[in-house]
């Protein structure tokens, strides 16, 4: 497996700098493929702890139904929304549109 740090939010942030530019994935993806028995608020809080690491596109993480419950912490009202329309994900009213379509499934095994 690809996370091999001892530290959960880093191992977090290892999976979120993997999704792909004009995609987002889920805080329980995210657990998901981490293995282990945490969950997904314990990425969301790990996203909480990550605003001020550049190299952590946290913006692309979002609740499993599309909605951007981690808003709240990005500056401004709406940069989280700005950030994923900046790269073609349309956003209305908090919600991803066609989320099926930009949804990203973290999968270090193949």
């Amino acid at each position: 497996m690809l996370v091999a740090s001892d530290n959960f939010f880093e191992r977090v942030y290892v999976v979120v700098r993997q999704i792909p530019y004009g995609k987002v994935t889920s805080y329980g993806a995210i657990a998901k493929v981490l293995g282990t028995a945490r969950s997904a608020r314990m990425v969301g809080w790990a996203m909480n702890a990550a605003h001020n690491l550049e190299d952590v596109p946290a913006h692309r993480v979002v609740n499993r139904k599309g909605l951007l419950t981690g808003k709240h912490h990005f500056e401004g009202t709406n940069l989280m929304q700005q950030l994923l329309e900046n790269e073609g994900i349309v956003v209305i009213d908090n919600q991803i549109q066609n989320f099926d379509t930009v949804f990203w499934e973290p999968d270090f095994d193949k």
